[in-house]
């Protein structure tokens, strides 16, 4: 069994053992596309986790008590799951393979994120459901490890689940560990238009700081709509912005953004078309319109995620 797998050596297919954003960075990675480096934390390594700390049969145990038209049943079950998992120890095997991993990455920080084996099939998005954590430390590395499988048990996944008709599937989760990027602008990329639902259209949101603002909702973006055949620009909306997202010693903090740059347009032209060039050679890559997460870093824009747009018609 692989503890840990690099992402030089996952591809799309590894799905089952890296989840589908863990298979996605490493499928991307090897076509050349710009993604920090990192590895996968694989979900069978969490299996092993549950098994040796005992908690399979006790976890089931709390989801057959699950009185699901009950939210404080749920919330019960979610709670003493968590509890289990974050104060279950890591076989020592593990945490050294980890480590081993997390030295090799030669970043202090890292972005620490769940990687379902079920995650963003066309049938089942689990995006949203389940937890990321930027910013992570040596220190604080193993304890959001744990909160990220225990994530696969929030109220909300939970009933996901049932909605889903998979209380009974087998669904585990990854958890993709990479170098952390500190975004000077972030946003997300949709390569078919998700309104107007046009192929021949890709469209780039972006805002000051760090995307967590973006993806959260906090804050409205500027939008550049692009003609896919020749990379014309044909629409852009400039957002003003007056706080953003960043980084702090502990943790990320709001700040504000310098009164010049406020009403600012983020990206230039021709960051618009390096970006679209990017999102055009993914969306060519995978074949099916792609709804990518970016961050730019000292002029460099990096990928963090991409997974099919699940909303369109066809």
């Amino acid at each position: 069994m692989q503890l840990v797998i690099d992402f030089k050596k996952l591809s799309k297919n590894d799905v089952s053992m890296a989840g589908g954003k863990g298979a996605s960075l490493g499928e991307m990675t090897r076509i050349g596309i710009p993604v920090p480096p990192g590895f996968v934390v694989t979900a069978q390594t969490f299996d092993r986790f549950l098994a040796e700390a005992d908690l399979t049969q006790e976890i089931e145990a709390q989801l057959d008590k699950v009185n699901y038209n009950d939210a404080n049943s749920v919330d019960n079950a979610s709670r003493v799951i968590h509890g289990l998992i974050e104060s279950a120890v890591l076989p020592e095997d593990m945490a050294m393979e980890i480590l081993k991993h997390f030295a090799a990455l030669k970043s202090s920080l890292v972005a620490v994120r769940s990687s379902a084996t079920a995650e963003d099939s066309s049938t089942a998005s689990w995006a949203g459901e389940l937890e990321s954590f930027l910013n992570t430390n040596e220190e604080n590395l193993f304890s959001n490890i744990k909160k990220c499988w225990a994530s696969l048990f929030t109220p909300r996944a939970i009933v996901y689940r049932l909605e889903k008709g998979m209380r009974k599937t087998k669904v585990s989760v990854a958890v993709v560990i990479q170098k952390m990027v500190q975004s000077e602008i972030a946003g997300i990329s949709f390569t078919v238009h998700p309104v107007t639902q046009d192929h021949n259209q890709m469209i780039h949101e972006a805002v000051y700081g760090l995307g967590e603002a973006i993806v959260s909702g906090e804050l409205t973006p500027d939008s550049y709509v692009i003609h896919k055949n020749d990379n014309r620009i044909i629409d852009i909306n400039i957002a003003t912005q007056e706080k953003m997202l960043v980084k702090v010693k502990i943790g990320n903090k709001w700040i504000k953004v310098l009164k010049n740059n406020q009403s600012k347009q983020k990206l230039s032209e021709k960051q618009i078309i390096a970006l679209t060039k990017i999102c055009q050679k993914i969306e060519d890559h995978y074949g099916f319109a792609c709804d990518i997460e970016w961050g730019m870093e000292k002029n460099r824009f990096y990928i963090v995620q991409s997974r099919p747009i699940t909303t369109l018609k066809n």
